[in-house]
């Protein structure tokens, strides 16, 4: 039996399994660590932190599975949205923290683009808009603000790509990666754009000159690489891409027309296509499979799940304290009480921008809101009012597709564990949900790429993994009160937008 290596290095830790070629899972480990967050919008880390927890990670796997070292085939790394990237001097040592896909510190960088070089053309180049969001933002930042470490970096490398560096010596950047900084990858081409890098001043050779297809071998593990992490010489490593793209590949994802949502910290809501569509305002970058072919334009909630868990550290320490002394999961007892109220939680929405937003809104100033509280609201209605404002969102970036979407949607992450919460995503959208019955994340999409890129597997037999749980439709009644409250949500943000900006400045 043959067995494959999935590595995710996440936001707030970095997560590893092991699978054999049936399918099976046979062992995994979750090394957790911080943001750095020293101002409001800033958000940083240091990428030896996730090169230790991930080395951690793999190592400790490897020997709760207890397989023979050389029956391990592959090892593919996956990893956030590095946003800046990895800046690294001469010797490929970090010059300074990454600045991650949740700092929002540049927006006098991106009005400098807006200015200097024109939204019009980046979009015609790269396919995506302007905002802090991007990675070349916020490499403008750092030269704008930090002149003694820009004189320092050699290079940019996203998380996972460093990783890989360390392990194997080599340097590369996956297609995925590439796009998702924005304003300096070509769609057209699927190259880098020197006439964007340029008129921007950043140097082409701080970009990655090898780009990679997910499924080609980047390198193979160095002896010194093999003996800490316990595997083969010579084993062959992958470059995952960007983690929502590596799990959705984990849905099951191989052919365009399907919509899938993974729902984590924060949500990505994202339609994989062949040719254009007419999007409005999201993000656009390779697919991590077929790269050159497909395309993965997104968008959804920057703080998703990080809002409801937000809601259950600060509002249910009752429940909370009781599954830390081994009783029920707080989400569960919070989705039993909020299962006995009405949809549209009597007269109640939330805005969910508790970080800013990205796509659709692109506005570093949202912020997050309690509407329509009165006296008979309980913590069981603004509980589901936080649910219901993360289907909101994902609705609002289904509509920015710009074309008809399929009966059926994908959900993927913590909404699988929760009926409720998959019931109200298909009201809330008015299309049916559809949610794998295991685990998907990064991870397996991860171990589908190994398997790929090693010939272990074809497609057709790594479909065959994926189990759903059943189908869950939209109730007609409750779909049609939720178009109700889903057009106070929309006009909502836009009442508030200036009052949003305003209290930003104060």
């Amino acid at each position: 039996m043959k067995y494959l290596i999935g590595t995710d290095i996440g936001t707030s830790g970095t997560k590893t399994i092991l699978m054999n070629t049936a399918g099976e899972l046979i062992a995994q480990d979750l090394e957790e660590y911080d943001v750095i967050t020293r101002r409001p919008l800033w958000a940083e880390q240091w990428p030896d932190v996730w090169y230790e927890a991930l080395c951690t990670s793999i190592r400790k796997t490897v020997k709760k599975a207890g397989v023979a070292p050389e029956s391990v085939a592959g090892l593919c790394i996956s990893g956030l949205y590095g946003g800046s990237g990895i800046p690294l001097d001469k010797d490929m040592r970090p010059v300074r923290p990454c600045l991650i896909w949740m700092d929002r510190r540049a927006g006098e960088q991106e009005k400098w683009v807006v200015s200097h070089v024109g939204t019009e053309r980046i979009k015609q180049i790269t396919h995506n808009g302007t905002d802090p969001y991007y990675g070349y933002t916020k490499i403008l930042w750092i030269r704008d603000n930090e002149p003694e470490n820009w004189d320092r970096i050699r290079l940019f490398l996203p998380p996972n790509a460093y990783a890989i560096y360390r392990l194997t010596g080599e340097t590369a950047i996956d297609y995925s990666s590439a796009g998702n900084l924005g304003g300096v990858f070509d769609m057209n081409t699927r190259t880098w754009s020197k006439e964007l890098l340029t008129a921007m001043d950043i140097p082409y050779t701080m970009m990655p000159e090898r780009l990679c297809e997910n499924t080609e071998i980047i390198g193979r593990l160095s002896a010194e690489s093999g003996k800490m992490l316990g595997l083969p010489e010579g084993l062959p490593v992958f470059n995952g891409g960007v983690d929502c793209g590596a799990a959705t590949l984990g849905m099951g994802v191989f052919e365009p027309g399907e919509y899938a949502a993974a729902i984590g910290t924060s949500m990505c809501g994202a339609l994989i296509h062949a040719d254009p569509i007419a999007a409005k305002d999201l993000i656009e970058w390779p697919y991590v499979y077929r790269p050159k072919e497909l395309a993965y334009s997104f968008g959804g909630s920057a703080t998703a799940g990080a809002v409801v868990k937000w809601f259950r550290n600060t509002f249910a320490a009752e429940e909370l304290a009781a599954e830390k002394q081994g009783g029920e999961n707080a989400y569960a007892v919070l989705d039993r009480q909020a299962e006995k109220i009405r949809c549209g939680s009597e007269g109640l929405v939330v805005l969910p921008y508790f970080m800013g937003e990205r796509s659709p809104i692109w506005d570093t100033n949202a912020k997050g809101t309690i509407f329509g509280l009165s006296l008979i609201h309980t913590k069981a209605h603004i509980y589901r009012a936080f649910l219901e404002a993360v289907a909101y969102s994902l609705r609002h970036t289904m509509e920015s597709c710009g074309t008809p979407l399929k009966e059926r949607i994908l959900l993927a992450g913590g909404v699988s564990k929760s009926p409720l919460w998959r019931q109200i995503f298909a009201d809330v959208t008015g299309h049916s949900v559809v949610c794998p019955k295991n685990d998907v994340e990064a991870n397996l999409g991860d171990v589908m790429l190994a398997a790929l890129g090693t010939g272990l597997l074809t497609e057709k037999e790594l479909v065959s993994w994926q189990t759903l749980r059943p189908e869950v439709r939209p109730d007609p009644a409750a779909h049609e009160k939720y178009n109700r409250y889903y057009a106070i949500y929309r006009r909502l943000y836009m009442d508030l937008k200036q009052d949003m900006k305003a209290i930003s400045e104060y």
